[in-house]
């Protein structure tokens, strides 16, 4: 029974959760939580406080001794909108790293999103259908719209509570002119999607995170709502509570049902955001849930163990989305790249004896065929290079960032040049890395070989294995000329011979 651990390190506060996988299902071991305000120097100053970073990192020094009682198999750690934005972020990471030997990881905005649809929709049963799903942090807003399983459309708003607070409320209770100027920068960023097809037609809002639980809470304390109501507020709801909470010294709020000491610095400016949120899109209201960004990662960690976990689904749903959307972004030939697929996909397994690669390259080289002719949206010229910068920049949902580095570097070796442990994209890699990635992208140049004539004239391939010699032949469709493809195989042997130490032919079947 596996052990996961899943850390948030955001802009108000430090989230952990641990979970043990029983049964391709999650069970929660453990949870801790601390408001650090990593952020509040930040979105004054654009640097991390030496303060708030020693009190973050005896938070994590206390996560770190949770983690190891409970024996935790994995461990992923994320940083969010806070460390975005620090000129200092990198002195913050090496002194995490000293101090527990974990690595973080910095996340865009957008696979926080993501991550955060993926830890609901894997622990809830959706009953309607598109759901707006809004976490309001410290530092910023995720938005996401998701219509059976699927994230239509995510985008990520500088509307955090901190933040907010930090930029517009100077004084207590609030000025009318700092609230005036408050609306007039939420309008705005909420204006950048209230207009949208996509944001104006949910038909359930799910919001997540602290500044929503406590919203929540005011709610039910100030309209007894029971049952399942209880963690749900209406539009017109929200809109009373907003203007009662600009209007309470900090005192007074701090006494209200579900708001803590700290919560109540910040909460006035995040019922501002929600208020104008409702009303804007014109949304009914939202229900509260205490699922978030932890239970992501934790989804995440368990579907890589197990794919036949309900998140394993989900996560393969949302890669193969995201690399259908850039394929069309990218005007890539899309029959054509689903052709280069599946002949390497037919290789992978025909000559997994020779290649020992393991299990999860079949799906970091599917997405490489699909994707291998990116770069030529920059530019035909260097277009194997700008492949490579495009898949390892862009936001390829459901791959971690070194993930996608290796899907890059297994699409950027299909013309003249050849791996090599001193080029950019090898140097990222572990050495045990840069020797599979060099094994996966010989597999790719057969499969792409096999498909020359982009005209689909291989229907179908043979592979013989024998010791000493792999033999492909060449099924070829009625009426078509395979002798491009022959010539491009041709062209592999002596790479194949160098990488695999087999001699390789090919012919017509």
């Amino acid at each position: 029974m596996p052990t996961f651990a899943a850390i948030d390190i955001g802009s108000n506060s430090v989230r952990l959760k641990i979970a043990r996988l029983t049964r391709h299902r999650l069970h929660t071991i453990d949870e801790d939580r601390e408001v650090t305000r990593l952020g509040e120097h930040v979105f004054r100053t654009g640097l991390l406080s030496p303060e708030v970073m020693s009190d973050t990192i005896k938070v994590l020094r206390r996560f770190h001794r949770a983690v190891q009682k409970a024996g935790a198999d994995s461990v992923r750690i994320v940083a969010t909108s806070a460390l975005r934005d620090a000129r200092n972020s990198p002195a913050f990471l090496e002194w995490v790293r000293s101090a527990t030997g974990w690595k973080v990881e910095i996340i865009s905005g957008v696979e926080e999103a993501r991550l955060i649809h993926l830890g609901l929709v894997s622990n809830l049963r959706m009953t309607v259908s598109p759901v707006l799903m809004v976490d309001l942090g410290g530092g910023s807003c995720e938005l996401t719209i998701s219509s059976k399983g699927h994230i239509r459309e995510t985008v990520s708003l500088p509307l955090g509570a901190v933040r907010l607070t930090n930029e517009f409320l100077r004084h207590d209770p609030p000025r009318k002119s700092e609230l005036r100027r408050l609306r007039a920068f939420v309008e705005r960023e909420v204006g950048r999607i209230a207009g949208r097809s996509f944001w104006t037609r949910p038909k359930a809002v799910i919001a997540t995170s602290g500044t929503a639980a406590s919203l929540a809470a005011v709610c039910h304390g100030l309209y007894k709502t029971k049952g399942a109501r209880e963690a749900t507020v209406s539009r017109t709801q929200m809109k009373r509570i907003a203007k009662m909470l600009v209007r309470l010294p900090i005192d007074q709020r701090r006494k209200l049902s579900g708001v803590g000491p700290r919560r109540a610095e910040i909460i006035a400016a995040g019922a501002v955001v929600y208020a104008e949120l409702l009303e804007r899109c014109q949304l009914g209201g939202f229900r509260y849930s205490p699922l978030g960004l932890r239970d992501g990662l934790l989804a995440q960690m368990a579907a890589e163990y197990d794919r036949g976990t309900r998140s394993g689904k989900q996560i393969e749903s949302e890669r193969w989305d995201s690399i259908r959307a850039a394929v069309n972004h990218y005007h890539v030939d899309i029959d054509h790249a689903l052709q280069v697929r599946e002949s390497a996909m037919r290789l992978f397994t025909a000559l997994n004896s020779v290649h020992r690669l393991p299990p999860e390259y079949r799906e970091w080289l599917s997405a490489a065929a699909m994707l291998y002719e990116v770069g030529d949206y920059v530019n035909r010229s260097g277009r194997h290079r700008h492949t490579h910068y495009v898949i390892s920049h862009s936001e390829i949902l459901g791959y971690t960032p070194q993930q996608r580095l290796i899907i890059a570097a297994i699409a950027r070796y299909l013309g003249k040049f050849r791996p090599n442990p001193s080029d950019a994209p090898m140097k990222t890699l572990l050495p045990l890395e840069q020797e599979y990635v060099r094994k996966a992208s010989l597999l790719l140049r057969l499969a792409r070989a096999l498909n020359l004539g982009r005209g689909g004239a291989v229907r179908g391939t043979r592979v013989r294995v024998r010791q000493g010699e792999i033999t492909l032949g060449l099924l070829a469709k009625p009426r078509s000329t395979i002798d491009l493809e022959l010539w491009a195989v041709e062209k592999e042997r002596s790479y194949f011979r160098e990488v695999f130490g087999r001699e390789l032919s090919a012919a017509a079947a």
